[in-house]
């Protein structure tokens, strides 16, 4: 079977390959399309809504060729878009395993559960997942959950029970206590947990008190300029989108402090979301930072940014090592007068020397990045200003607070329409294969990131690929180049006029390249899984395959710990695998201290999916307890 299939107005096949195919991409026939994953046929048209498209598309064929392809509305089968081409990807195969994950679980965007892995019962503890078995009762077959617990007793859990099954999640790298099914010993150690965490429930509505008890601007409702600017939006917003912005919105027209966490895969539009927010805050005549980790990143934003936002008079700038010491102090004085709306930079922002005349606003991009003196300083600022941030794989801490309900948290998990998952081969370096995957872009008019994160001898590695493809325009770019140097070969390649940018992780966050679809890392088994998850989010950025090449010098050579790493990213390789990976990152490393030893403790004695349940309920009851107890005082 295809990994996708492409279809385009004029094009030459059989109706009967594009209903085979929709049927081997486990799209389910209906009489009539209305959700996603379905399909309809009737005479010489086919209905299909694919998973990665906001309405359904229409196919109209001409005995053996397509005449047209249109998305309709639903309700009214009205054309709302022509297309001419589309790309249908598979559908996740149907199967009775951000229905077992209903809606209700904190977990359910982060993980799957299969054969083999340890699962928790609210009722009864942690066990084995032994897989699903098809029952018959009163002359009914009913499918089951199995789970084994300890001496080979197993337990099995009808459909509508399922909602009290989770994965196992401990980010120890020992295994759990299996326990004994039916005796008093969950019971004791879950009420435990749950006492304990009644303190812990307490300090996060204080914290969560005081910010909610600062007052902060409360922004005016959209303007007509506002509602211009967003319309202007190149390409289709996705529901996931909408909702964010929606939610974003909501927060700074309240009167207390945004503190929002978005989540969304690479390239999922977080930043339009970004954009929107930063538009609103300067129709009240607030200044916003905009802060990221890299230079790299800080004139990609600036370049967005400045192309979005050029009809308004916006006043935009850029802080950090590619300005020289002049042009800082310039934009410095400047930002302090008022004179500047919108100022992107690196952790040069988080200096002591910047001043803002009115700071509204504060969007960070992957807080993760930051060290522990720059999160500080981001402290301070959280006092004064509304704050987004923004983030494709949440740290531990942050992923935890928002499940727990102590921070707010929107999602976007629906993939850009015609969107591909990236195409991902782990290999053995070998020039044949660099030589192979560099040709087959060049020969489709794209680019080609080669990664090789050493600067001693990226020049060498230079050389090689010289030699490999002669015929290529190959340049190279680090962090230790002259910053003037440094853009210039960086807007050569956005441009187009580079065809392989050998470089180190300087293009590690945020770089938007569309042309750019080939990725090779060189020592791949180097890099964090995090790490490897953001490099290849590089590519793969419009409706073209993209293919990541990650090079490891032998998989038998490697830790066991480099070797899960690399396995990993294989193996989540598709849309929207980001969540996965932040979750597969944290059990390869474990959490450390960054709960605090108690807490880390609690989580494995009940897995991080029941614990953040046990520590809603806490934090719950206890705003009902202070509400009762404040109706009570006004009586």
């Amino acid at each position: 079977m295809f990994e996708s299939l492409e279809l385009f107005a004029g094009q030459r096949i059989n109706i009967e390959v594009v209903l085979n195919n929709l049927s081997a991409f486990h799209y389910h026939r209906v009489k009539k399309t209305i959700k996603q994953g379905e399909f309809s046929h009737r005479g010489e048209i086919i209905d299909v809504y694919p998973p990665n498209f906001d309405a359904p598309l229409r196919i109209s064929f001409d005995d053996d060729r397509i005449s047209s392809i249109t998305t309709i509305d639903i309700k009214t089968a009205t054309v709302i878009w022509q297309h001419n081409i589309v790309i249908l990807i598979p559908n996740k195969k149907p199967s009775f395993k951000k229905e077992i994950f209903s809606s209700d679980i904190p977990l359910n965007n982060f993980i799957d559960v299969k054969k083999g892995d340890y699962v928790v019962h609210n009722n009864h503890g942690i066990g084995k997942f032994l897989g699903i078995k098809q029952i018959e009762v009163n002359d009914v077959n009913k499918d089951y959950l199995i789970i084994e617990y300890r001496d080979g007793d197993r337990l099995f859990v009808p459909k509508e029970d399922i909602h009290l099954v989770q994965k196992y999640v401990s980010f120890s790298k020992r295994p759990p206590r299996i326990y004994k099914l039916g005796s008093k010993e969950w019971k004791r150690v879950k009420s435990l947990v749950k006492k304990r965490l009644q303190r812990l429930a307490a300090e996060l509505l204080h914290t969560q008190a005081l910010r909610v008890g600062l007052k902060g601007h409360v922004f005016s409702k959209d303007t007509d300029w506002q509602r211009e600017f967003e319309a202007a939006f190149p390409y289709e917003e996705t529901a996931d989108q909408i909702k964010a912005v929606s939610e974003v919105k909501a927060d700074m027209e309240s009167p207390h402090p945004m503190d929002r966490l978005l989540c969304g895969d690479v390239g999922y539009g977080k930043t339009e979301v970004a954009l929107r927010a930063a538009f609103k805050a300067v129709m009240d005549n607030k200044q916003v930072a905009v802060l990221v980790p890299t230079t790299i990143l800080a004139e990609q934003h600036f370049y967005n940014f400045f192309q979005r936002l050029n009809k308004y008079p916006i006043n935009i700038e850029m802080i950090s090592r590619l300005r020289n010491k002049a042009e800082q102090q310039q934009i410095i004085k400047r930002l302090a007068d008022g004179d500047i709306d919108i100022i992107i930079g690196t952790h040069r922002l988080l200096s002591k020397d910047i001043a803002f005349k009115d700071l509204g606003l504060i969007i960070v991009d992957e807080e993760q990045r930051f060290g522990v003196k720059a999160k500080e300083r981001l402290k301070h600022f959280r006092v004064m200003a509304d704050v987004l941030t923004l983030t494709a794989t949440p740290i531990p801490r942050t992923l935890y607070m928002a499940l727990s309900g102590a921070k707010d948290m929107s999602v976007i998990s629906t993939s850009p329409q015609n969107r591909l998952a990236v195409k991902t081969i782990i290999a053995e370096f070998d020039e044949e294969i660099i030589k192979k995957a560099i040709n087959r872009e060049l020969r489709r008019k794209g680019q080609v990131f080669f990664l090789h994160n050493r600067v001693e001898d990226i020049e060498r590695m230079g050389l090689l690929l010289k030699k490999l493809v002669p015929d290529a325009d190959i340049s190279i770019a680090h962090g230790q180049m002259p910053p003037k140097l440094l853009e210039e070969i960086m807007f050569r390649f956005l441009e187009g006029k580079i065809d392989v940018l050998v470089c180190t992780t300087i293009i590690e966050s945020g770089i938007d390249i569309p042309n750019a679809n080939t990725l090779i890392v060189n020592r791949a088994d180097m890099f964090g899984l995090a790490d490897l998850h953001q490099l290849r989010g590089r590519v793969g950025r419009e409706n073209k395959k993209a293919y990541a090449y990650f090079l490891v010098p032998s998989l038998r050579s490697l830790s066991v710990q480099a070797r899960s790493r690399v396995e990993a990213i294989e193996k989540f390789s598709e849309l929207g695998a980001g969540f996965h990976i932040a979750y597969e990152d944290m059990q390869l490393r474990g959490a450390g201290n960054l709960l605090g030893a108690e807490q880390h403790g609690y989580i494995a004695t009940v897995g991080f999916d029941l614990y953040c349940r046990l520590l809603k309920e806490s934090v719950d009851n206890l705003k009902k307890h202070l509400q009762k107890s404040e109706e009570y005082e006004k009586v």
